[in-house]
C-alpha cells in the first residue's frame, strides 16, 4: 500500500504544474491601476471639499468623527455597543408628539456605558474628539439613531447581535416636515455630495470676496487728484447674476460696480491709427440727483483683424480637484474650452496642465488644428484629489516659457472654482511669483466656475498681478460671450499698465466720488512710476469709468466750506478737471501719456445712459446712501430707454435682473 503522504506530494506537484506562471506585464498593469485609484480617492471626487473647517462642538459629533478614524473591526464593536445601549436607555425616554418625535435628554448612564465600552480613557477620548464643553450635550434625534443602527447592522455573512431589541415602527417613524425644520439633524450630507432629489451639489459656503468699502466722497480743495488702474474684469456681474437667479440678493462685497458696467460692449469712438485706444470724457446729468453731474470716461481699444494678430500660445491650467466634480464646474469647463478651440488658428498652440494633489502636464504643446487630440485630452479629465494650486501655476509657467517664440503671445488660462487650499504656504509669495513671471511676457487670466467655495479674492489678485482678466463662467452662454464673442479682447493685449488720473478744478467742483474701482485704487505718486503694475486693455475692449461731481454752489454739496481756508482758488478756467492716462505697449517698459480736458456741457448718448443705469443698479445693491429716493423702477426705466440694438440680449438680461432684485429686496 502506497504512503498517503506520497500521494499528497504528487497531488501538490500536479497542482503546481497546472498553475499558470504569473504574467509580469499584467501584474504591473494592475499595480499601476491600483495606485491611480488610490491617488484619485484621497479626496472623494463626489464629496464637497471643506476649506474653512471650523470644528463643531458636541459629543455625538465627536462620536461620528471617531468612527471615521478607527478601523472597521473597532467600528463594528463600538457601534454595536452604542446602538444596544441607545436602544435600551434612550428609547423609553422618547415621547411621541403630534409632530413626530420630541427631544429627550440623554441619561448619564449612557455616556458612562459608552465610555466603558471604549476603554479606560473612553470618556476623555469622547470629549477630546467631540470638543464638548460639558457631558450633557444636545438630545439625540431619531435620524441619528437610525444612522447608528445602519452602521451596526450586520452584513449577510454576519450573525445578528444577540439580545439586540429592535425599535418599534412608531418609535423609528420619520419626523414630520415641521419637526425636521425645528431641529437640525446631526447626520452629514449623503456621500454622493448631492441632495436626495436634486442635482445641486451640497457644498460648504466658504466663498471669499475682496473686502473694500465703497469710495467715499472727496472734498476737491483737500484732495483734488484721483488715481486708479483700469479694469476689464467682468466676474462680479456674472456672480451677482448667479445669486439673483438662485433667489438671493448678492452681498455688498460681491458687487464691484466697474465690473458690472464693463460687462457690456459699448460703441465708443474708434481710436486714431497711431494710438491703441481712444479717450473721451463727457459731463452728463445725474439721474438720481438733479443737483450733481456725472463725468463719463470712455476708452475704446483698436479692433485688429484676426488675420493680423500674432500666433497664440495657450496653456489651459485646469483644476481637477474633488470639489470640481459638479455639473457647473469641470463638465462646464470642458464645454467652454471646446467652444474656444473653434476660434483658434492653425498656427496657435494649446497645452493642458492639471493640478489635484500634484501638478502634471496632460497635453504637450499641440497645434490648434489638431482638435481631435486636444478634445480627447479634455475629455479624459476627471475630478479627484486636493488642490495643489501653486505647483500647478509653476508647471503652467514652465510650459508657457517652453512654447514661446519671438512675436508670439503666451497666456495661461487658469480655470478653477477658486479654492487654493493646498500647496500655498505664503499667499504673498505666490503673488510675487506671478508678478515676476509677468515680466517674462506671459499673461495670466482666471476663469471661475461654480459656487459654494469660490475664492473670488484670490482669483482677482492672481489676474491683476498676472496682467490678465478675471471672469466667472456660470452658463455656456457666458462661455460663448467671454471665449468666443470677445475672444480678441480676452486674449490679445494692446496696452499694459493702463492708469487713469483725474485732477478736479476746485474752483468749479466742490466734491466728487469715483463710482467703483475700489480694488484698483492707486497712490497719486504711482501714476508716473512705470514700475507700478496696472490693468491691461485687450483688442476691441471698451472701458468705462464714472465720477459723480458736485459743482461749486450746488445745493447738493454735503460738506461745508472751510471758514479759514488760506485763499480762494481763482476761477481762471471753465474746465471741470483734467484727465491723464498712461499706458505701455506690449513688450515696452516706458509709458506713454494721453491728456484730455474735462469740459461741461456734454450730451449723453444711449451707451452713456445705459452705463449710468448699471452704475445705479450696483449702488442700489450696495444700499448706497447717495441715491436718495432713486429706486429699481427708475433704474429699469433708464436701462430700457437706452437698450439700443442689443444684438446679443445682454442688456435685456440686465433689466430682468433689476426686476428680480427689486422683487427680492421687498
Amino acid at each position: 500500500m502506497s504512503d498517503p503522504f506520497d500521494d499528497f506530494d504528487d497531488l501538490k506537484a500536479a497542482m503546481r504544474a497546472a498553475t499558470p506562471a504569473p504574467d509580469a506585464a499584467r501584474k504591473a498593469e494592475n499595480i499601476a491601476l491600483a495606485e491611480k485609484n488610490f491617488t484619485s480617492r484621497q479626496e472623494s471626487s463626489a464629496q464637497a471639499r471643506f476649506t474653512s473647517d471650523r470644528p463643531k462642538k458636541g459629543l455625538f459629533r465627536g462620536v461620528f468623527s471617531m468612527f471615521k478614524a478607527i478601523s472597521t473591526r473597532q467600528a463594528l464593536t463600538a457601534s454595536t455597543a452604542l446602538v444596544a445601549i441607545g436602544l435600551f436607555v434612550y428609547m423609553p425616554a422618547l415621547q411621541q408628539g403630534p409632530d413626530g418625535l420630541t427631544d429627550a435628554t440623554p441619561e448619564p448612564a449612557v455616556v458612562d456605558s459608552l465610555a466603558g465600552t471604549l476603554g479606560g480613557d473612553g470618556r476623555a477620548r469622547l470629549q477630546a474628539v467631540g470638543e464638548a464643553e460639558e457631558i450633557n450635550v444636545a438630545p439625540m434625534e431619531a435620524p441619528v439613531m437610525a444612522e447608528l443602527a445602519d452602521m451596526a447592522a450586520p452584513s449577510p455573512s454576519q450573525q445578528p447581535v444577540a439580545g439586540l431589541v429592535a425599535p418599534s415602527a412608531s418609535v423609528m417613524a420619520k419626523p414630520s416636515a415641521t419637526a425636521k425644520m425645528e431641529r437640525r439633524s446631526l447626520i452629514a450630507p449623503p456621500p454622493s455630495g448631492y441632495a436626495d432629489d436634486s442635482q445641486v451639489r451640497i457644498e460648504p459656503d466658504t466663498e471669499a470676496f475682496p473686502d473694500a468699502e465703497p469710495n467715499p466722497l472727496k472734498i476737491t480743495a483737500d484732495e483734488p487728484v484721483s488715481t486708479f488702474s483700469i479694469d476689464v474684469d467682468t466676474a462680479s456681474y456674472a456672480i451677482l447674476r448667479s445669486s439673483l437667479n438662485a433667489g438671493r440678493l448678492p452681498t455688498p462685497e460681491q458687487v464691484r460696480i466697474e465690473e458690472m458696467v464693463n460687462y457690456f460692449p459699448y460703441d465708443y469712438a474708434e481710436p486714431l491709427a497711431d494710438v491703441p485706444f481712444s479717450t473721451r470724457a463727457t459731463v452728463i446729468a445725474t439721474p438720481w440727483n438733479p443737483d450733481t453731474q456725472l463725468v463719463h470716461i470712455a476708452l475704446q481699444g483698436q479692433k485688429p483683424a484676426l488675420d493680423e494678430r500674432p500666433p497664440l500660445n495657450l496653456v489651459f491650467l485646469i483644476d481637477t480637484s474633488g470639489s470640481m466634480n459638479s455639473p457647473n464646474k469641470l463638465p462646464l469647463l470642458k464645454q467652454s474650452f471646446q467652444l474656444m478651440l473653434g476660434q483658434l488658428r492653425p498656427e496657435d498652440k494649446v497645452a493642458i496642465v492639471t493640478y489635484a494633489g500634484s501638478a502634471g502636464q496632460v497635453l504637450d504643446p499641440t497645434p490648434a488644428s489638431d482638435r481631435a487630440t486636444i478634445l480627447a485630452a479634455l475629455d479624459k479629465l476627471d475630478a479627484g484629489g486636493s488642490t495643489a494650486g501653486q505647483a500647478g501655476l509653476q508647471q503652467a509657467y514652465a510650459t508657457a516659457e517652453s512654447m514661446g517664440e519671438d512675436g508670439d503671445i503666451s497666456r495661461i488660462i487658469l480655470a478653477t472654482d477658486g479654492d487654493f487650499n493646498v500647496g500655498i504656504h505664503d499667499p504673498d509669495e505666490l503673488i510675487d511669483f506671478i508678478a515676476r513671471k509677468r515680466k517674462t511676457g506671459t499673461y495670466l487670466s482666471v476663469l471661475g466656475f461654480g459656487r459654494g467655495n469660490l475664492d473670488d479674492a484670490t482669483m482677482q489678485a492672481l489676474a491683476q498681478n498676472g496682467n490678465g482678466q478675471a471672469a466667472y463662467i456660470d452658463t455656456l452662454s457666458e462661455a460663448q460671450k467671454t471665449l468666443v464673442d470677445q475672444l480678441s479682447g480676452a486674449l490679445f493685449p494692446i496696452a499694459n499698465d493702463v492708469k487713469i488720473q483725474v485732477e478736479f478744478n476746485p474752483a468749479q467742483i466742490a466734491e466728487y466720488r469715483l463710482i467703483g474701482y475700489e480694488t484698483r485704487a492707486l497712490k497719486r505718486e504711482d501714476f508716473n512710476n512705470d514700475r507700478i503694475d496696472a490693468g491691461e486693455i485687450g483688442a476691441g475692449h471698451s472701458v468705462t469709468a464714472i465720477y459723480e461731481i458736485t459743482p461749486v454752489g450746488s445745493p447738493a454739496r454735503l460738506s461745508e466750506p472751510l471758514r479759514y481756508q488760506a485763499a480762494e482758488v481763482a476761477a481762471t478756467s471753465e474746465e471741470y478737471g483734467f484727465l491723464r492716462l498712461r499706458y505701455k505697449r506690449p513688450g515696452e517698459h516706458t509709458s506713454a501719456l494721453i491728456e484730455t480736458p474735462i469740459l461741461p456741457g456734454g450730451e449723453a448718448t444711449p451707451d452713456m445712459q445705459f452705463a449710468t443705469a448699471i452704475a445705479g443698479f450696483g449702488q442700489l445693491l450696495q444700499n448706497s446712501p447717495y441715491l436718495g429716493n432713486w429706486s429699481y423702477t427708475q433704474a429699469i426705466d433708464l436701462a430700457n430707454e437706452a437698450k439700443g440694438e442689443d444684438a446679443f440680449g445682454y442688456r435685456a438680461q440686465a433689466v430682468q435682473l433689476m426686476r428680480l432684485a427689486d422683487s427680492l429686496s421687498q
